[in-house]
C-alpha cells in the first residue's frame, strides 16, 4: 500500500470535498447508521462552522483542509487551518508566540490542525480503515511541507489520540500532554449508585447542590433532536453570549452557527435549559456521540446557587448513564470538577518549529511539563471524592 502514490490537495472550503468520502475517514463507524465516535470531525460540523461564518476571513481560522487520494479516493483528511492569533485553541502557545517575537522572529500566521473552539481529545490525522499507516503519515508530511514553504513558524496539532501522539512523536514532532476532568460510567444503573460509589461528604455535598439547584423556582428540561425548537436557540443564544463576552471578548460562534446546528445537527445534541414560567434562564449544550457525552457550553442570565453544576455536570451523568455512555467530557480547565466525580486524565497535542534553535528551547519545557501534569494527575487522582478502603463514617 506504501507504494501507491498519493495525490496530497488543499482546499479552501469543506464544500469542496464529498461529505460521504470526508466521512469515510472521519467516522467509518458510522457507516452503520449510529452515531459517530466523534461528531466534532465530521463534514457537517465542520462545514457548519464554516457556512455560518465562525471560521474563515475575519475569524483568524483560514480553512486549509488536507485531502489525501489515490485516484478518485479519498484515503485521508484533515481540518487544518491558517491562524492569525491563539484564541480558540484551549492548548495556549501564547507564551511561545511572546518569546518567539521578543526574539525578532514572526509567529503568525501559523498551522493550527484541530476542531475549532473544541477540546476535545478525538483523531486528528482522519483516514479511511485499512490506510491508518500510510494516511496518517502522508498527512503529517503534508502539514509541515505547507508550513515550511510557506515560511511559516509552526503548526501544531491539538487534542490528538495518544497513538496519534506517539506516531506523530516518531515521525519528529514535539509532543505536548495537558489535562482535563472526564467523568467515567462504572455500568452505575442510576445517580444514586455513583453517588454510593464516593465519599460520605462527598455524598453529601452533591445532594445538597443538587437540591439546592432544584429549588431555584423553575424547571429544569432536556431537549434532542426535533425537540430543540427555533425558540430555545434564541434562548440560548444570549447565554451564549453573555459567558462568550466574559470570558473571551466576544464569542467564538455566530448567531447562524446555530440556525444552521438547528437543521442539521439537531440529533448531535442535547439541549438542558432552565426555565421559570417558561423562560429560560439558563441552559448548557452538550453533544452526543457514540460512546460519550461531550459538555460544550453554558450560560446564564440569572444566578442561582449550584445551578451550574446541576445542568453542566449531574445533568450530564444522568444523561449518560440513562444512555449507557461510557464517559462524560466536560470542557477544558476546572478542579472544582474533581469534587463531582469528574477525574484528571492527559491530553495531548503535537508541534512543529521551523526554527531548531526555538524548537530545542520549546522541547526542553515540554519534557518539563510533561513530567509536572503526569505527576498532577497523580495527585489530583488521590484526592478524587470516591471511597477509600478504610470504612467510612455512617451518613
Amino acid at each position: 500500500m506504501d507504494q501507491i502514490a498519493i495525490d496530497i490537495r488543499v482546499f479552501s472550503s469543506l464544500s469542496q470535498i464529498c461529505a460521504s468520502q470526508w466521512d469515510a475517514c472521519a467516522c467509518p463507524e458510522a457507516q452503520d447508521g449510529g452515531r459517530p465516535y466523534d461528531p466534532f470531525s465530521t463534514h457537517r460540523f465542520l462545514l457548519a462552522l464554516e457556512e455560518s461564518g465562525s471560521v474563515g476571513p475575519g475569524t483568524g481560522w483560514q480553512p486549509q483542509y488536507l485531502a489525501a487520494y489515490q485516484g478518485k479516493d479519498l484515503i485521508a483528511c484533515a481540518p487544518l487551518y491558517a491562524k492569525s492569533h491563539s484564541q480558540g485553541e484551549y492548548v495556549f502557545d501564547h507564551n511561545w508566540a511572546h518569546a518567539y517575537e521578543r526574539a525578532g522572529g514572526r509567529y503568525y500566521p501559523k498551522l493550527q490542525l484541530a476542531v475549532p473552539f473544541t477540546p476535545v481529545t478525538g483523531r486528528r490525522f482522519l483516514t479511511r480503515p485499512g490506510y491508518e499507516g500510510t494516511g496518517q503519515a502522508a498527512l503529517i508530511r503534508a502539514m509541515v511541507q505547507l508550513a515550511s514553504e510557506n515560511g511559516l513558524s509552526s503548526a501544531h496539532v491539538t487534542f490528538c489520540t495518544e497513538e496519534e501522539a506517539r506516531m506523530g512523536a516518531e515521525l519528529g514532532l514535539q509532543h505536548r500532554i495537558s489535562q482535563q476532568f472526564h467523568w467515567h460510567n462504572q455500568g452505575y444503573a442510576d445517580f444514586d449508585r455513583f453517588l454510593a460509589a464516593l465519599s460520605s461528604r462527598k455524598r453529601k455535598n452533591i445532594r445538597k447542590e443538587r437540591a439546592q439547584a432544584q429549588g431555584f423556582g423553575g424547571e429544569i428540561r432536556s431537549y434532542s433532536g426535533a425537540e430543540i425548537r427555533p425558540e430555545h436557540w434564541d434562548a440560548f443564544w444570549a447565554f451564549y453570549q453573555d459567558t462568550g463576552s466574559r470570558k473571551w471578548g466576544s464569542p467564538y460562534l455566530t448567531r447562524a452557527f446555530f440556525a444552521i446546528a438547528h437543521e442539521v445537527l439537531a440529533d448531535d445534541m442535547h439541549l438542558i435549559l432552565a426555565e421559570q414560567a417558561g423562560y429560560p434562564v439558563a441552559g448548557a449544550l452538550n453533544f452526543i456521540a457514540r460512546d460519550a457525552l461531550y459538555g460544550r457550553y453554558w450560560g446564564c442570565l440569572e444566578y442561582h446557587p449550584s445551578l451550574h453544576f446541576e445542568i453542566c455536570y449531574y445533568q450530564a451523568i444522568d444523561f449518560a448513564i440513562a444512555q449507557r455512555l461510557s464517559r462524560v467530557e466536560a470542557g477544558a480547565q476546572g478542579e472544582h470538577k474533581l469534587a463531582r466525580g469528574y477525574l484528571p486524565v492527559q491530553t495531548h497535542s503535537l508541534h512543529w518549529l521551523a526554527d531548531p534553535g526555538f524548537a530545542e528551547a520549546v522541547g526542553r519545557y515540554l519534557a518539563a511539563e510533561r513530567d509536572a501534569v503526569s505527576e498532577e494527575v497523580e495527585v489530583l487522582t488521590s484526592y478524587g471524592p470516591f471511597k477509600r478502603v478504610e470504612v467510612e463514617e455512617q451518613e
